[in-house]
């Protein structure tokens, strides 16, 4: 079984996309680990601000698998086919983490490189599976939160996000 790891975000309706894409990964996956909600600012774009959070949870399912499970739950949730990257969205799931897996296949990239650019990714993921090693830059999630940099961080927690 592999330790996974979810990026999720949304800045439209996200006070319902957050808990029903949670319940919809539950009942597909299993019990999860679940971190605080943080809102933080859209980046690379004008636009609201977005609530991120980290899931993790153990699947024997083939990454690929796992990554076209979750595409199909954000269009269930209004996403396009042919959404772009900085762009609003309803609700944005990106596999970030498949076990120890280094990974470039059928557009599935892991690690995902954001984890170590982004707070909204770093964060949540230091706060669910701070002893977690990344794969690619063997370096905890905790010592990688450490060591960001935190002065222009525009960013808060709100807590755990409701059922």
């Amino acid at each position: 079984m592999a330790e996974v790891f979810l990026s999720i975000g949304s800045n439209v309706d996200r006070e319902a996309h957050i808990p029903e894409s949670l319940r919809q990964i539950a009942e597909l996956f299993g019990p999860l680990i679940v971190s605080s909600v943080y809102e933080s600012e859209a980046v690379g774009f004008q636009g609201d601000p977005f609530f991120n959070l980290a899931v993790g949870f153990s699947s024997e399912l083939p990454a690929l698998e796992i990554a076209r499970i979750l595409r199909e739950i954000e269009i269930a949730h209004g996403r396009t086919e042919n959404s772009r990257k900085f762009e609003p969205r309803s609700l944005d799931i990106d596999l970030i983490i498949y076990g120890d897996q280094v990974l470039n296949e059928g557009g599935l990239r892991l690690p995902r490189d954001e984890i170590a650019r982004y707070a909204f990714m770093l964060e949540p993921l230091a706060e669910i599976a701070p002893d977690f090693t990344h794969p690619g830059l063997g370096r905890t999630f905790a010592q990688l939160w450490a060591s960001f940099e935190k002065s222009f961080l525009r960013q808060k927690k709100l807590g755990l996000p409701k059922a």
